[in-house]
């Protein structure tokens, strides 16, 4: 997934006694849900996204993947729209497209957007074999982690109503290119789109939330750049939210990179659209930092993925739903 941090700003290390320096971040968080979202759902329909293999635009594995997740959405949601589009890339490439949008109470004009992204990088340019760079990743946790999160989501808001319109935002392309440098030429497509052609010409919700690599077994969520300087309410949202049902630990109120997401074409249009991420994808080493880190590499797989911690974020994504 993303891109290039920029910016980095101190990270922290997760605090622990001594005695229980070995836990992850997910040993020290509550046990017990706090709301109707189920974490082994979420896990499950991951693992699923993962059976059908790297969901690279344009390949057969994308293609049935984008059909899976239509069904699962239209079995819960009130509507479930598809944009489908023909992305030409820096190369000439003609790539077929396809953002998936599953809405709640359709009618409602008060809104919350929350997306993510369903694609995977079609290279693992940042595995420590050479011999890997040129394939493509599994996506267990960057990709995968997001979808399950969703449709987990779905089951929750498709027992109880949410107490405004909800817009569940699955995005095509995030991965794709190689740079995540402006203009995004090949890369947060499925967003660009999105910014571009909205479900209304009116269409502002309140606030909206990206959830992207949230299902990292070492859970380390902190406040991101560009969420922190052009949404900084929304990130005071989330993270009260977060520490009110005792996920402090995950959802670390403290500044660290800009990330170059999904969120970013959102914000440039003016809306308020924040990125909670762990682009720290691995367990953390005495720096804070993960050590080794999985991102973009052919480690990412299913192992790596948490329940507990799609229940953390499960948790906090649908309580602000609820409020």
């Amino acid at each position: 997934m993303p891109r290039r941090p920029t910016l980095p700003l101190v990270l922290i290390a997760i605090p622990c006694f001594a005695g229980l320096a070995a836990l992850t971040a997910c040993d020290l968080l509550p046990s017990r849900a706090k709301t109707a979202f189920v974490g082994d759902s979420a896990l499950s329909y991951a693992r699923q996204q993962l059976a059908f293999g790297p969901r690279v635009p344009g390949t057969p594995q994308a293609q049935r993947a984008g059909d899976w997740i239509m069904q699962m959405m239209k079995s819960r949601a009130d509507t479930v729209i598809e944009q489908r589009w023909t992305h030409t890339t820096a190369d000439g490439k003609q790539l077929p497209m396809r953002n998936i949008l599953a809405r709640f109470r359709p009618q409602a004009t008060q809104r919350v957007l929350y997306l993510t992204h369903w694609d995977t990088r079609p290279t693992a340019d940042l595995d420590p074999i050479l011999g890997n760079r040129g394939d493509p990743i599994p996506g267990a946790n960057d990709g995968a982690a997001g979808v399950g999160l969703f449709v987990a989501l779905g089951d929750a808001l498709k027992k109880t109503p949410p107490s405004v319109g909800v817009d569940l935002l699955f995005v095509d392309g995030e991965d794709y290119g190689k740079s995540f440098d402006a203009p995004y030429k090949d890369v947060l497509i499925g967003s660009q789109y999105f910014a571009d052609h909205l479900p209304s010409a009116d269409y502002k919700p309140i606030f909206g939330v990206l959830w992207d690599m949230i299902g990292d077994a070492d859970l380390n969520i902190l406040q991101e750049g560009n969420s922190m300087r052009q949404a900084p309410e929304v990130v005071s949202r989330v993270w009260q939210k977060a520490a009110d049902m005792g996920y402090e630990k995950a959802f670390i109120p403290r500044q660290g990179y800009d990330v170059t997401d999904d969120h970013v074409p959102l914000l440039n249009k003016g809306m308020r659209v924040i990125d909670v991420i762990d682009l720290d994808y691995g367990p953390l080493g005495p720096d804070g930092a993960a050590n080794p880190n999985y991102h973009h590499t052919m480690q990412d797989t299913i192992d790596k993925v948490s329940a507990k911690s799609l229940q953390t974020v499960g948790d906090v994504a649908l309580g602000l739903l609820m409020e």
